[in-house]
């Protein structure tokens, strides 16, 4: 409900303009890295299930911030409550659903997850076109609100039975918590497959964030979207997510038969595909005269980054100590979000010297040095394959 809206919301009832959309968005992973790792620490060494309970709770709140207070600056501090949530879900729920079913069963379970919700959202999609249809901030309000009792309700029904937290005379001191943080990334260090996939990581972070905050700016600049129905915009919007998540649901189906989610190196090369293919599409978005091809354009980048998530997630979790899997992936998400500070600022700049269009073909160009990372990290895999054999 609240993503079918939200760039809408700020690029129309907000009136941000292209820079402040790319700051807001900056806002928002400055959050994530200071949060990042920290929350993983205190999800390794407290609890995943009360890391994931709080930060249910916090984006809720984050969504309510926004809605109710259409301006830059509210909607910054927005994003810095709803970046500090997310951080305390990332990386717990991949350990805590790693510990609840085993490693290889939850590696399969990513990509069915995937799926299983891309047909959950296209719920909140439909109820997104029917409480926006005369208010664009309604469906972030009503999602929000949904979002804060997911936190209320996981204090009643959530089990953790296979995590053993720290014992309590253990977990007093910060000295604890960097002890964590340092075994974290010396498991990084020590497997130089993750080494590269830091290095596809953060070329990821480094594109998108011009494409998140300037895909729905470039087409309301560039063309004469539809009124479907109502007095807005949100219906046209609502009906092109579905068609991504219908579109989605396919490909992540397609990998789930295809991709052999417990083999690094199938996963790799698969990485490979995806990469490359949402380049080049990002580039004939940015670039394209049309609107049905720019609309094709973009479901096919929106349904082969979401199906890029769970293969990612899968090569990352193979073979980590349980007791540093959720510090782990956190540093990959921390890992994301310096390449999205580092990249806003590029494509700020560049909208401000040239235009939304010179930002996203930029957005484009700046993910192509994942494809030397991930092919680095195939040749690695298959190396290590090589020597067991």
């Amino acid at each position: 409900m609240m993503f079918v809206v939200t760039s809408l919301y700020e690029a129309t009832v907000a009136g941000l303009t292209p820079v402040q959309l790319i700051l807001v968005g900056t806002a928002l992973e400055i959050s994530a890295f200071v949060f990042e790792v920290p929350t993983g620490i205190v999800a390794d060494v407290y609890s995943r299930r009360l890391s994931i309970i709080i930060g249910y709770i916090l984006m809720g709140v984050g969504f309510l911030v926004e809605g109710l207070f259409p301006a830059f600056i509210p909607i910054l501090l927005a994003q810095i409550i709803w970046g500090l949530g997310y951080t305390f879900t990332s990386g717990a729920t991949q350990a805590w659903i790693t510990d609840e079913i085993g490693e290889d069963d939850a590696n399969k379970l990513f990509l069915r997850a995937m799926r299983v919700g891309l047909y959950a959202s296209l719920i909140g999609m439909a109820l997104a076109a029917l409480v926006g249809v005369n208010n664009v901030a309604m469906p972030i309000l009503v999602g929000a609100i949904g979002v804060l009792l997911i936190g209320v309700i996981l204090i009643f029904i959530m089990p953790e039975k296979n995590f053993h937290p720290t014992p309590r005379e253990n977990r007093n001191t910060w000295q604890h918590m960097w002890h964590t943080f340092q075994q974290g990334a010396d498991a990084v260090r020590s497997k130089p497959r993750l080494m590269s996939i830091v290095g596809v990581g953060l070329f990821y972070g480094i594109y998108s964030e011009g494409f998140d905050r300037l895909w729905v700016k470039h087409l309301l600049d560039q063309f004469s979207l539809p009124i479907l129905f109502g007095s807005n915009q949100v219906g046209f919007f609502a009906v092109l997510r579905a068609a991504g998540t219908l579109l989605t649901i396919l490909a992540v189906h397609v990998a789930e038969k295809r991709v052999d989610s417990t083999n690094s190196i199938a996963i790799g090369r698969a990485m490979l595909v995806v990469t490359g293919l949402i380049s080049v599409a990002m580039l004939g978005f940015a670039l394209s005269p049309f609107l049905l091809l720019s609309l094709g354009l973009y479901l096919i980048i929106d349904a082969l980054r979401d199906v890029r998530i769970p293969l990612q997630t899968a090569w990352v979790n193979q073979k980590l100590d349980s007791k540093v899997r959720a510090t782990v992936h956190s540093m990959f998400g921390q890992v994301d979000a310096i390449g999205q500070m580092l990249g806003g600022p590029v494509v700020a700049v560049i909208a401000v010297l040239g235009s939304t269009l010179a930002s996203l073909v930029t957005s484009s160009l700046l993910l192509t040095p994942a494809l030397f990372f991930v092919s680095r990290a195939n040749s690695i895999s298959e190396g290590e394959a090589g020597d067991k054999n």
